[in-house]
C-alpha cells in the first residue's frame, strides 16, 4: 500500500518566500513540513511513500537524500544530536513521480498511477499535518469495517464558513463516522448540507485511479479529484472520518502556518 503525497503546486500564497524555497520545505517548528506528512505516511499501513513533485523542487529530494559528509562533519564538531536528525531523513522510505505541469490535484494524484498497482492508496495533503500519525490508521480501520470501502477524513467547521471548503452530505452511522452520499465543492452557505468539511487526508480504492484516467478537466480547466470521487459514489459506498480539530494543523495559508507554528512549539516544546 503507498502514500501519495502531491507537493508541485506553485505554493502562491506563500511568494516571495516560496520563490526559491518551496512551501513544503518551510519549517514548522524544527523541521520542514513535508517531514511531518512523509512520517505520518509511514506511520500508517503504507510500505513506501511517493511524493508527486515538480523537477523544479529539488531542495524536497535533497532533504529526503543521505548525506554522509554533513553528517561527519556534525559529527567530528560534536554535534551528534543534529547529525542523526540529518541521518533520519536521509533515510526514510521516499520515492517521486513528477507532474510536469500543475494541471489539478486529481492530475498530481493519477501521475502516480503505474505506481499503486491495483491496491488500495492513502493520499496526503501537504497543507495539513498530523502530528502523532494516528489519522491514516483510525481510516484503515473504518476501511476494513465496511468491505475495504474508501474514507475520507472530513473536519467541523462553522457553518458560515463552509463556502470555502468541500462538504460532505450523507448519514451518521456512528460517533465519528458518516456513510457520504454526496461531495460538494464550495457550495453557498444557505445550501450547504453539511459543514462536514474534506480535510485533506483519502484512503482510496483503486478505481479512483481508473476513474481519473477518465476525467475531464473541471473547475479551473484542472482535473479534479473531486470529480473522480464523485463518480466513484455511482458504483461503490464511500466514507467519511469525523476528526476533532486538534488531530490535525492547517498550514495553507500564511496565517494558518503561523497558527500551527504556534500551536505545535506549544505542544513539543511548552
Amino acid at each position: 500500500m503507498k502514500a501519495l503525497i502531491p507537493a508541485a503546486g506553485l505554493g502562491s500564497r506563500f511568494l516571495p518566500a516560496t520563490k526559491a524555497q518551496p512551501k513544503e520545505m518551510l519549517m514548522v517548528v524544527d523541521k520542514p513540513a513535508i517531514q511531518y506528512v512523509v512520517e505520518e505516511g509511514l506511520a500508517s499501513a503504507a510500505d513506501e511513500v511517493i511524493i508527486i513533485n515538480s523537477h523544479d523542487k529539488k531542495s524536497i529530494e535533497e532533504h529526503f537524500t543521505p548525506n554522509p559528509a554533513l553528517e561527519a562533519e556534525l559529527r567530528s564538531r560534536g554535534k551528534d544530536s543534529y547529525a542523526d536528525k540529518v541521518a533520519y531523513a536521509g533515510n526514510l522510505n521516499v520515492s517521486y513521480v513528477y507532474q510536469e505541469e500543475p494541471l489539478g490535484l486529481g492530475h498530481a494524484v493519477y501521475c502516480a498511477h503505474d505506481k499503486i498497482e491495483g491496491e488500495p492508496f492513502f493520499v496526503l495533503l501537504g497543507d495539513v499535518l498530523v502530528p502523532d500519525n494516528q489519522m491514516l490508521i483510525r481510516m484503515k480501520e473504518v476501511s476494513d469495517e465496511h468491505n475495504g470501502a474508501s474514507v475520507i477524513a472530513v473536519l467541523p467547521v462553522p457553518h458560515d464558513e463552509v463556502d470555502r471548503f468541500g462538504v460532505i452530505d450523507g448519514t451518521q452511522i456512528s460517533d465519528d463516522v458518516w456513510k457520504i452520499s454526496s461531495l460538494v465543492e464550495k457550495p453557498p452557505v444557505d445550501q450547504a448540507p453539511t459543514n462536514l468539511a474534506v480535510f485533506g487526508r483519502y484512503l482510496l480504492t483503486p478505481r479512483v485511479m481508473e476513474l481519473l484516467a477518465e476525467v475531464k478537466p473541471g473547475a479551473g480547466g484542472e482535473i479534479q479529484l473531486t470529480d473522480a470521487l464523485d463518480k466513484l459514489l455511482e458504483e461503490e459506498e464511500m466514507y467519511a472520518l469525523v476528526i476533532d480539530e486538534e488531530d490535525g494543523f492547517d498550514t495553507g495559508t500564511v496565517e494558518s502556518w503561523l497558527d500551527t507554528n504556534n500551536r505545535l512549539y506549544k505542544r513539543f516544546k511548552g
